[in-house]
């Protein structure tokens, strides 16, 4: 059995695992736990919120991890390559706190969620941003899935 079908036994508990190692060590891809789950039956509107819930926990791991100044950390665990980090101190210096909004995107949302501990972004600030973005991710997944958007 591969890894997502192993934590779809544990319904909300395991997606919300699998959100939160997807969003710090592992390049792991919740979303195919999301349908699973809404395809058994599940709520969509909960998994959505679960789903989130996770996702933003890793994402506020990553960031702390940032702000304590631990770039052995980030590159040895979290798989975050300076070049990375480089990009995203680009996008960061472009597009400001809206960067947040896309901490969902494979490689480089890692970077952009460990950049804001680095730079020391206040909290709220990336609180607010990131669980936007990794929010409305779900949603438009979950929905796009059961063919309502």
């Amino acid at each position: 059995m591969d890894i997502i079908s192993d934590l779809a036994v544990y319904g909300y508990a395991g997606l919300f695992l699998a959100s939160f190692l997807a969003s710090t060590v592992l390049p792991l891809g919740s979303e195919a736990l999301l349908l699973l789950l809404i395809n058994e039956g599940f709520d969509p509107m909960s998994l959505v919120i679960v789903a989130t819930l996770g996702n933003y926990g890793g994402a506020c791991t990553t960031y702390y991890i940032g702000l304590v100044g631990r770039k052995d950390l980030i590159e040895k665990y979290l798989s975050i390559s300076q070049q990375h980090l480089n990009n995203a101190e680009k996008w960061f210096k472009k597009y400001g706190v809206y960067s947040l909004l896309f901490t969902w995107i494979p490689l480089i949302g890692d970077a952009i969620t460990a950049m804001g501990g680095i730079m020391r972004l206040d909290f709220k600030i990336f609180s607010i941003f990131v669980f936007l973005g990794k929010f409305l991710r779900y949603l438009v997944f979950a929905y796009m899935f059961l063919g309502i958007i």
